[in-house]
């Protein structure tokens, strides 16, 4: 029989305890007096605390645990929530299965936990067994463990099933539309996100500031401006705008569609104050947009307010003299950031040997490579046979191939600029001999693609598609605009096409190449241009890399790019 003065007592030692070495004195007088296997709400209490405090330690956790002759439920919620929170989630999906076939009944508690665990390790069978389980043990009435569900089914990437569990829920909060919302936005399918988000408005759900960072984050990727303003005046209508996060997610949508000066805006007004984060967001934001002298204003700004820039900081600065082509003003910052106390790394070194590369000095980004005190990854080489396919240099084109050869790359790009190269000099037959060892590796090409929005619907476009239902309305108006731009004076940059086939093939094949998901091409640059003037048109094009402004025949990158 435990006593009331007992269980004051190791009450009183398991709240007091603030070290590993307290919690196995405290284990020591438990088996020493026989409560250990007899006393649940001691056991589980120290159980707990072993495997969740910050002192704690998961593998005494387990030690524990395996003296249990018969654990409770409660014992085993304590070991799979503190797997289900640890670096290694795929062991509480193992505790898991352990206790059902332990014949143990798991609780609302174990589910929620276990699927915790599913989504942090993208395990979908296991997270279908623990659906299965739900509903069979009449836990689908519990609010919380329906919204768990719907946030583990997006993260392990069935969101089909995430949105039927959504749909079939009696009752919604405002964390069951944010688990949907950000799942979806997360999961690349932002148009779905901005749909809920825009009917929970409509039915006057009260959005937190969770949900506004996923429909943001959704106008981020898909560059709907038009969404991303109704969030915006929702977020001041709200006062969400008082939380930084929310603000620093604003500036980063504004200069994700293309809108710069709306950033600068949110930037200059915030009523917040502003963190390190909010200044590295306006700076990458005009990195994005080739805004190099403002960037480095910036920085100015950043040190004049007493704030430390950090690593990426200067990263960001970097990046948009790279894409302004201030070289010498970007190689000295590179330079002086170690008088400032940053240390560089290989994020850092790859900025400087694409800014390097981008104009034309190949031997010195070479250099600084080989010069690294960290080992260079593969980025930095791909960066590097970039730049060799702009000025044409076979020679280290080859090296920085061998290299990445050597570091077991495959990636279908690195084949792809070197076989460039090797076209544009009319090598074919270096040419073949990189195609078929593509073709041994059984390395595929993916196929470019883009976004366009118009009246508010995304329409996505792959080269030479015919899925659309309009497409034979859009191929005869790319017809108009090739003659109406020739008119203007446009000729196919035929040497970008990559085949030994005829002149006239290669102006076909160019002639329906616009706009891809990598880094926009010579042709399409020049295309765009024209564009622009033939129909007085502003064009803003967003690739992998960077915006491009295109107005009056002329681009904001100054053909830098």
């Amino acid at each position: 029989m435990i006593t009331k003065s007992t269980t004051i007592f190791i009450n009183t030692a398991i709240q007091k305890c603030n070290s590993l070495s307290h919690i196995k004195q405290i284990q020591s007088h438990l088996i020493s007096t026989n409560l250990f296997q007899f006393s649940l709400s001691f056991r589980s209490k120290l159980l707990e605390l072993t495997a969740l405090s910050s002192y704690g330690d998961l593998s005494y956790a387990t030690l524990i645990f395996s003296f249990i002759n018969h654990p409770s439920t409660y014992d085993w919620n304590a070991i799979i929530r503190g797997y289900a929170q640890s670096s290694n989630p795929q062991i509480a999906i193992t505790h898991f299965i352990s206790m059902l076939r332990a014949s143990q009944k798991p609780d609302a508690v174990t589910c929620s936990f276990s699927l915790k665990a599913c989504a942090r390790a993208l395990a979908k069978v296991e997270c279908h067994l623990i659906h299965s389980l739900v509903i069979r043990s009449g836990f689908m009435a519990d609010l919380l463990l329906q919204t768990t569900l719907v946030d583990g089914y997006c993260k392990v990437g069935d969101f089909r099933g995430a949105k039927k569990v959504f749909d079939e829920m009696p009752k919604r909060d405002v964390a069951s539309w944010n688990a949907l919302i950000c799942g979806f936005a997360q999961g690349s399918f932002p148009n779905e996100a901005l749909e809920l988000f825009n009917e929970m408005c409509r039915m006057r759900l009260k959005a937190d500031d969770v949900t506004v960072l996923g429909a943001l984050s959704a106008c981020s990727q898909m560059g709907a401006v038009k969404e991303g303003d109704k969030v915006w005046c929702y977020i001041m209508e709200e006062k969400l705008d008082m939380k930084v996060i929310v603000c620093n997610a604003v500036i980063d949508m504004y200069s994700k569609c293309g809108f710069v000066d709306k950033a600068y805006d949110v930037f200059r007004n915030m009523k917040c104050k502003k963190n390190i984060v909010t200044w590295n967001t306006m700076l990458m934001g005009f990195a994005m947009h080739g805004n190099g002298v403002e960037a480095i204003k910036l920085l100015n700004d950043i040190e004049n307010e007493g704030i430390s820039p950090d690593p990426i900081t200067y990263l960001g600065v970097l990046c948009a003299c790279n894409h302004a082509g201030l070289v010498d003003e970007g190689y000295q910052l590179f330079n002086s950031m170690e008088s400032k106390g940053i240390v560089r790394n290989v994020k850092h070194y790859g900025s400087i040997v694409d800014l390097l590369g981008r104009a034309g000095r190949l031997n010195e980004a070479y250099e600084i490579i080989n010069s690294m005190p960290i080992s260079p990854d593969i980025v930095l080489w791909q960066t590097l046979l970039g730049a060799c396919n702009t000025f044409g240099n076979i020679e280290l084109a080859e090296i920085a191939s061998q290299k990445l050869a050597e570091m077991g790359s495959d990636s279908c790009g690195d084949f792809v600029l070197l076989s460039n190269i090797y076209a544009t000099y009319k090598k074919w037959d270096d040419v073949g001999r990189v195609r078929k060892a593509m073709n041994i590796r059984d390395t595929k090409k993916v196929p470019g693609f883009s976004y366009t929005e118009v009246g508010g619907v995304l329409h996505k476009f792959i080269n030479g598609d015919q899925n659309h239902p309009s497409w034979k309305d859009i191929y005869r108006k790319l017809d108009e605009i090739m003659y109406r731009i020739k008119e203007h004076g446009y000729v196919p940059e035929t040497r970008f096409v990559l085949h030994d086939i005829g002149e006239e093939d290669k102006e076909h094949v160019l002639c329906y190449h616009i706009i891809k998901n990598l880094r926009i091409c010579v042709d399409c640059h020049a295309v765009i241009k024209l564009v622009s003037k033939a129909y007085s048109r502003e064009i803003i094009v967003r690739d992998r890399a960077r915006f491009h402004r295109f107005k009056e025949g002329t681009c904001s990158c100054r053909d830098y790019w």
